[in-house]
């Protein structure tokens, strides 16, 4: 068994190269670029919706009131009707250093949780191999796994989920590779 104290280093290291591939990924490449498309007569869309004043947030549409709405014909003559959408309201000032920060910690909290479940597993002077299996397969839990639920209930393209599973893949080797590297003797 390996303490987490003694995994600070590869923690706060990995959350550094996952963070700077990650800017890599979506910011030096077109790997994302299609992800979200810019809608037909984006302007009008835009115009329509602002007078709503809709506060940052998720929201679905439409969305019945209760069990017994969702199973009305009025309900599936709406749904019908459409458009149905999952859509997020985000602030139009969010600072991007404050979603900087969050992937950052977020890294940290992966990091923390790959650590601790190849800590406990695994003791000092474990084999580079045996550690990089135990931080990979954990990281890539942490780094995609939940993805596929927004493909599963809220209709993301498959596509994007794929692609960010990709992303999480490589994050979780990174994070393999640099706790396999600097795992105490």
């Amino acid at each position: 068994m390996t303490g987490l104290t003694a995994l600070w280093l590869p923690i706060f290291l990995s959350a550094v190269v996952v963070f700077v591939a990650s800017s890599i990924i979506h910011m030096a490449t077109t790997w994302h670029k299609s992800d979200c498309p810019k809608l037909p007569d984006e302007e009008r869309i835009m115009d329509a919706l602002r007078p709503f004043a809709i506060p940052p947030g998720d929201y679905l549409m439409p969305r019945p009131a209760d069990a017994k709405e969702m199973r009305s014909p009025e309900f599936a003559e709406k749904r019908k009707r459409g458009p149905v959408m999952v859509f997020t309201i985000m602030r139009a000032d969010a600072p991007m250093a404050k979603s900087f920060i969050s992937w950052f910690a977020y890294c940290i909290v992966i990091g923390i949780f790959a650590g601790y479940i190849a800590g406990r597993a695994l003791p000092p002077g474990s084999p580079y191999l045996s550690v990089f299996r135990f931080v990979g397969a954990s990281a890539f839990l942490g780094y995609s796994a939940a993805l596929w639920q927004s493909s599963i209930w809220y209709q993301r393209k498959w596509s994007t989920t794929i692609k960010l599973t990709v992303d999480g893949l490589i994050y979780a080797l990174l994070t393999a590779g640099v706790f396999g590297w600097l795992w105490p003797r």
